[in-house]
């Protein structure tokens, strides 16, 4: 019987794809651009942070956004009327942003321009986690009505990320979501990963959120 060759095609995609991560991570480095690849699960409330943050952190820093989506314009109409540059990015079914989608929308923005830019990558905790954006910093968000056992199912996503916003704090008095399960969950999986408890309606926890961010932002 002739010998099987197995070619490992998700290897070859991610080696390919992280060769040219850091190839962008090392220009914007030298461009000194500030890249954070935001992830969550659909509606979790990531254009609504991005929001936030650039109403708060605008008067610091230039800001851009890539947004990500199958199809619409929905959300970076949203960020555009907030008078930061946007790009949008429709994969035509795609489950996530790659290095080669990222590189292709940052080629349309002035660099020269921002400080920092936002990726608000697909509604997704599997693949997103995967896939090497060249961002200089991973944030995922996870609402409280999508329970405190997400941890659990999609451990991947929860362990690559360098924070976790827990959002919608307005709905905990409704809910049974055990912010001391998730944070003990998280521990034992990502020890450095920074927590930020916070509500976009109220805007709790917006501004510890805001100045972590500043930091991390300047000292870069």
């Amino acid at each position: 019987m002739e010998a099987i060759q197995v070619i490992d095609i998700k290897q070859e995609v991610l080696s390919r794809n992280k060769g040219l991560a850091d190839e962008l991570r090392a220009q914007l480095e030298e461009k000194n651009v500030f890249l954070l690849n935001l992830m969550s699960s659909p509606g979790s409330g990531k254009t609504s942070v991005i929001v936030e943050t650039i109403r708060r952190l605008r008067a610091r820093f230039r800001i851009g956004v890539i947004e990500g989506d199958i199809e619409s314009l929905v959300d970076s109409q949203k960020v555009a009327a907030e008078g930061v540059p946007a790009v949008q990015l429709h994969t035509g079914g795609a489950c996530h942003l790659d290095a080669p989608m990222v590189h292709a929308a940052l080629r349309t923005m002035d660099l020269d321009a921002l400080d920092l830019v936002f990726i608000e990558n697909i509604g997704n905790l599997v693949c997103p986690a995967e896939f090497d954006t060249g961002a200089a910093l991973k944030v995922m968000i996870l609402s409280v009505p999508e329970g405190d056992d997400k941890i659990l199912k999609y451990p991947l996503m929860f362990s690559v990320v360098d924070a976790l916003i827990v959002n919608k704090l307005d709905y905990l008095p409704h809910s049974d979501f055990d912010l001391g399960a998730l944070r003990e969950r998280l521990r034992r999986l990502n020890a450095h990963a920074e927590v930020f408890e916070v509500s976009c309606r109220t805007g709790a926890g917006l501004e510890r959120w805001c100045e972590w961010l500043r930091q991390r932002v300047e000292s870069a």
